[in-house]
């Protein structure tokens, strides 16, 4: 580093030093989960990923809801969404309407068996599909409870079941050591995976620390300029 002053070397060493020691300690991201995502079919059979959760969300009567269970990168990865159209029609069709009910058609998708958690396998190749009439005030995860049980949720209500599967895990995040990677074919956190909290940037510490540096070298930069008058 030609031409820069003896006396700054000090400062820059301490602070590329620490800012080293920050980076080596911090905890590896993960950056994708596995999860069951919730849809919205829309027209000619497409879904969207759902801007609320099941149990809040209410449906209306000739709706189609989706859920996917899978490993996505962040809450609106497509390549997660269930693996059959949005066909209101082929799934209720055979269920008649109802005075005072409403019918939602659901797509269930329990993915491939490369997502599935160690030591489990999807019930079935293919998604399942239901017509619930349920209550008209009724939510989607009401509708699924009509067609899926049992279904499972964790304290802070994130869907991570149903029909029993899986039976353990609930937003598990995938690092990216694993070597883990969702398929293409298999057309996406918290339900979805923004509600398991995996927010994939950095941590609040590793700011912080990385702000701290910053001030350290700006403050050595500066004892050195004093010194030097």
């Amino acid at each position: 580093m030609r031409g820069l002053p003896a006396r700054r070397f000090p400062a820059l060493a301490l602070a590329f030093g620490v800012l080293l020691v920050l980076f080596a300690s911090a905890p590896a991201m993960a950056s994708s989960y596995r999860y069951w995502s919730f849809w919205d079919g829309g027209a000619n059979g497409s879904w969207s990923y759902a801007t609320q959760g099941p149990s809040t969300a209410r449906p209306a009567d000739g709706s189609v809801q989706g859920f996917r269970f899978g490993v996505s990168k962040d809450a609106g990865d497509q390549s997660g969404r269930p693996r059959a159209d949005a066909d209101f029609d082929a799934v209720c069709s055979a269920t008649p309407a109802e005075q005072g009910r409403k019918r939602v058609a659901l797509v269930i998708d329990f993915g491939l068996p490369a997502e599935a958690p160690s030591g489990e396998t999807p019930p079935g190749d293919a998604p399942r599909t239901a017509c619930a009439r349920v209550a008209p005030d009724a939510t989607s995860a009401e509708a699924l409870a009509a067609v899926a049980k049992p279904l499972r949720y964790n304290g802070a209500a994130l869907l991570c079941g149903i029909s029993g599967y899986p039976r353990q895990d609930c937003g598990e995040p995938i690092a990216d050591d694993t070597g883990h990677k969702p398929s293409a074919s298999s057309s996406s956190a918290p339900s979805s995976a923004s509600s398991s909290g995996g927010s994939g940037g950095p941590s609040a510490g590793l700011v912080v620390g990385v702000v701290a540096v910053a001030a350290l070298a700006a403050a050595g930069v500066w004892q050195s300029r004093r010194r030097a008058r």
